[in-house]
Order: structure tokens, then C-alpha cells, then sequence
């Protein structure tokens, strides 16, 4: 529907069987914007996970490497679309920290701090795990 941007449906439905209520909360995005968000999501998620392995590799301390490996690891959970609001948030944070602790690459760590907050704030789109997992769902009762 054009001009659209969150649907909100409660829809009771009443079986024959007993009283059924089905939920839809439309907060994952689908078509071309869950395109975007998918291709939003590999991008952040791919530069997070190879800043972390590329600091395990060039780091002359592992202590040195621990906040990218925390990048890299919330990498693998904004690819997989899994707890997105938690992975992005913790990418932000991780992020602003090493721009503000080491000023060598500070456009890098802004740019993928932004993604991570506007993932946390937008939420994964349809191709992810929280969609699976928290999206559409049927209830049903006996009642």
C-alpha cells in the first residue's frame, strides 16, 4: 500500500473448534526495504567480523583486540539477523569506543557505528532469524 510504513493488524479470528487470535506486529521490513536491510545487514556485519579478524592478526597484545572481537562476534549475530537490537547496539558501542580510543581509522569505526544504531533502531527485516522467530505467529484456544 503505498504511503504505508508499519502495519498493525490484531485480527481475531472464531473457528468452529474454539476462539483462535492471530498477531501481526508488521516490524520486519519485506520486499525491497528487506532487501536494503539484508544488504545493510551483510555489509556491517561483513566489516565488523573482518576488523575483528584483522586485529586478532595484526594485534601486538590480545588485549588490544578484545573490543574487535566483541565487533566481530556482534558481526555474526546482525548477518544472521539474530537478537539485531542486542548486536547492533553492542556494535555501536564498541565502535564509538575504538574511534574515540584509537584515532587511526576513526571513519571506519563511525560508519559502522551508525549502521549498528540504525539496525538496532530499525530491526533485522524479513530474512532473519527474529523474523522466524518473533514474527507472525497463530494462537490458538480451546476456549
Amino acid at each position: 500500500m503505498p504511503g504505508s510504513w508499519v502495519s498493525i493488524r490484531l485480527q481475531i479470528l472464531y473457528p468452529v473448534a474454539g476462539i483462535g487470535v492471530q498477531r501481526l506486529f508488521s516490524t520486519f521490513a519485506d520486499g525491497l526495504p528487506g532487501g536494503g536491510l539484508l544488504l545493510q545487514r551483510f555489509l556491517a556485519g561483513g566489516t565488523l567480523v573482518y576488523c575483528g579478524a584483522l586485529s586478532l592478526t595484526k594485534a601486538p597484545h590480545l588485549q588490544l583486540a578484545i573490543p574487535q572481537i566483541f565487533g566481530a562476534v556482534a558481526g555474526v549475530l546482525i548477518i544472521a539477523g539474530l537478537w539485531t537490537p542486542v548486536a547492533g547496539t553492542v556494535a555501536a558501542a564498541v565502535e564509538l569506543w575504538l574511534a574515540f580510543s584509537q584515532p587511526n581509522n576513526v571513519s571506519t569505526a563511525v560508519i559502522l557505528a551508525v549502521l549498528g544504531a540504525s539496525l538496532a533502531m530499525i530491526g533485522p527485516g524479513a530474512w532473519s532469524v527474529d523474523a522466524r522467530l518473533f514474527g507472525r505467529k497463530q494462537l490458538d484456544s480451546d476456549l
